[in-house]
């Protein structure tokens, strides 16, 4: 996707909500669009003193220290956390009464470089490292403190250049300096005299000697940067930049090791503990991660049925004839969204079914509904540019952080987005014309979350959504969380990378088609990770399994059992929010018929004696009907309601082509 291809910016406006990035980020990276759904966002929203989730330590800063905390994971059967404690905390020992915030003056994909100039500290915040790095830049006294108590401190070689420190929780820390450097201690603090170089601090997770042993063979050479590149056949490649001679060692979470596949070396045994599962040594400053391939396709795998032809049409007649713009009621990106994606499965539907005369209908539907957001003239919202963090907000959301789900703030744009972006393949597929009128509008919303180009495109940042360590989107934009980035709607994200391959068929865009397709995979992958709850081999133990087949809210550093809308007892909410929508892709999603049984069957007491839950029964039956395609059946066709993006057509749809 060149930047040429790309010539067309909605119209620019001013935000009145959005947080200012100068706070933070330093000046040269100002003029460049910056990350709004990044794994160190916390750093730079509001004071930037919340703690964020940088495997495998929760780290906080200060405006004049930095403070990790290798965290306790506390379980129950609604929710499992990590705990931070300020187990460190590290900065000048010479008291300031600067009021210098600390600077963000580099990051990428698996890195961010956070400056406190009033402490002469720079850390090299890698994702992954078992090892917090700083390099103090000009010779300072050094004071590392504790809430704990210190009940050893040891200096192990006549070179000065290893201490541990051992505490009353148990904890053991090592200290590793590039050049010799002296500490004294006393309960809670230990200060160093003057030095400037490297220093790094681990925590030994485990009493085994194997552990110390390891860090200490590769406490040398350390990370400083790291960049995650996405490759033809749905691969990915880490690349660490390091410092110092031999061999970099990090950390890989539970799907990083079901990928890895070149020969970096992987330390099974040394493990640390994180909410994603256990975290494991890899050796080596390059990985590849290679996913399996996903197939892109309009239609679902194996057909419809002719016998079954004529119940879905009969249902596609009626939902089509009910396609009306004047009943249209709201203004929400979200919810037009939805309709718009719900009219463009019947288009397809009808080719799969081969009754073609309702198209010319559901074509005039799709432009009259699409065309108002593309030109800037849909009454009561639309996409607008904004500078400041380089993208797209909407009218709505200009001077209302809660308007849209706060897509103003950058909530959610994978989701909204990717439903626009289903309709308008749709259209495009069936009206190639229609489609190169619109292209540049239709780019440009592809790339408010699709963009692949280096920082300094003059428009929107890499990616925007998508976390290429966690290998899944976040959705939760410039609003500062305690527990980080979270994403609810697994299924949406699946939608807006699928949706994004589609316009690349549509347009006849390989390399569009490639990238969306490499990372709808590893999307899809995560979903199955973290969010699939199995009975057996799941990552979150038997307290929370038992009580969860999926997780509500995934955060950074949470798994939560509730929605933000629903709480964790309505199950059918919970499994159909990670449904939705019903689509060709959701076969990949749900390939796995044992769980999905898991699933349906943990949910259905729940719809006993509802009524007034029509929308969400339907996504239950539809699973149902990838097990049993007969009770699912009968299921739906006693529905009376269906969710406001999905149709009694789409259900027949699904069911009749398990």
């Amino acid at each position: 996707m060149s930047s040429s291809s790309v010539p067309f910016l909605f119209p620019q406006t001013h935000s009145t909500i959005l947080p200012n990035p100068s706070n933070f980020f330093s000046p040269n990276l100002l003029s460049t669009p910056l990350p709004t759904n990044s794994f160190f966002q916390n750093f730079v929203l509001q004071n930037g003193d919340q703690p964020e989730y940088i495997h495998p330590y929760l780290i906080k800063s200060s405006n004049s220290s930095l403070s990790f905390s290798y965290p306790l994971l506390l379980f129950t059967t609604s929710f499992l956390y990590q705990v931070f404690v300020p187990d460190l905390t590290i900065s000048s020992s010479q008291k300031t009464t600067s009021k210098n915030k600390h600077v963000i003056s580099s990051y990428s994909h698996l890195s961010v470089t956070l400056e406190i100039p009033s402490s002469n500290l720079r850390f090299f915040l890698v994702r992954g490292s078992p090892f917090i790095t700083a390099n103090v830049t000009k010779p300072t006294s050094l004071s590392i403190t504790t809430l704990n108590k210190i009940v050893s401190f040891s200096s192990f070689d006549y070179k000065k250049t290893k201490h541990t420190l051992q505490l009353n929780n148990t904890q053991k820390w090592i200290i590793y300096t590039s050049s010799p450097i002296n500490f004294n201690h006393d309960g809670f603090e230990v200060i160093s005299n003057p030095f400037s170089g490297i220093i790094r601090i681990a925590i030994v997770p485990n009493s085994n000697p194997f552990y110390e042993k390891t860090l200490d063979k590769f406490s040398s050479s350390y990370p400083v940067s790291g960049d995650a590149n996405i490759k033809k056949n749905f691969s990915l490649v880490y690349n660490f930049q390091k410092k110092r001679l031999g061999d970099l060692l990090m950390l890989a979470h539970p799907l990083h090791v079901k990928l890895l596949s070149n020969d970096v070396k992987v330390l099974h045994d040394f493990k640390y503990k994180s909410v994603d599962g256990d975290l494991v040594g890899v050796v080596g400053d390059s990985w590849l991660l290679k996913n399996d391939p996903v197939s892109v396709n309009w239609y679902s795998n194996k057909g419809v049925a002719k016998e079954s032809h004529n119940e879905i049409v009969s249902a596609l007649i009626k939902d089509v004839n009910e396609l009306n713009l004047s009943s249209i009621s709201t203004t929400s990106s979200y919810f037009y969204g939805k309709i718009v994606g719900r009219a463009a499965r019947f288009a397809l539907i009808a080719e799969e079914v081969s009754y073609l005369k309702v198209i010319p209908k559901i074509k005039f539907f799709l432009k009259e509904t699409i065309e108002p957001w593309l030109n800037g003239n849909f009454k009561g919202n639309g996409f607008l540019y904004e500078k400041k963090w380089g993208g797209l907000v909407t009218q709505q959301g200009l001077n209302d952080s809660s308007a849209d789900f706060g897509f103003g703030v950058y909530n959610d744009h994978h989701y909204h987005l990717g439903y626009f972006l289903y309709g308008i393949s749709v259209l495009v597929k069936i009206d190639p014309l229609w489609g190169q009128k619109y292209k540049p509008q239709v780019y440009s919303l592809l790339k408010d979350f699709m963009n692949l180009g280096e920082r300094d495109n003059k428009n929107y940042p890499s990616l925007r959504c998508f976390d290429h360590y966690k290998l899944h989107s976040w959705a939760s934009g410039l609003t500062e969380f305690e527990n980080g980035r979270n994403q609810e709607s697994s299924s949406e994200a699946v939608n807006a990378y699928y949706s994004a391959a589609l316009i690349g068929l549509a347009y006849g865009d390989s390399k569009i088609v490639e990238i969306g397709s490499t990372i709808l995979a590893f999307e899809i992958k995560a979903a199955q990770t973290w969010w699939h709850v199995k009975l057996e081999n799941n990552l979150y133990g038997e307290d929370f399994a038992k009580e969860n087949r999926i997780v509500g809210i995934l955060w950074a550093n949470k798994r939560d059992s509730k929605l933000w809308w629903a709480p964790s007892e309505c199950r059918e909410c919970r499994l159909s929010i990670q449904v939705l929508p019903l689509l060709p892709i959701s076969e990949t999603l749900f390939f796995d018929g044992v769980y999905a049984k898991e699933l349906v069957e943990w949910t259905l007491p729940s719809l006993k004696n509802k009524t007034n839950v029509e929308g969400w029964k339907g996504f239950t039956y539809a699973l149902e009907g990838i097990y049993d395609k007969e009770i699912a059946l009968k299921n739906i066709r006693g529905l009376k309601g269906f969710d406001d993006g999905n149709s009694f057509t789409n259900l027949l749809w699904w069911i009749h082509s398990r």
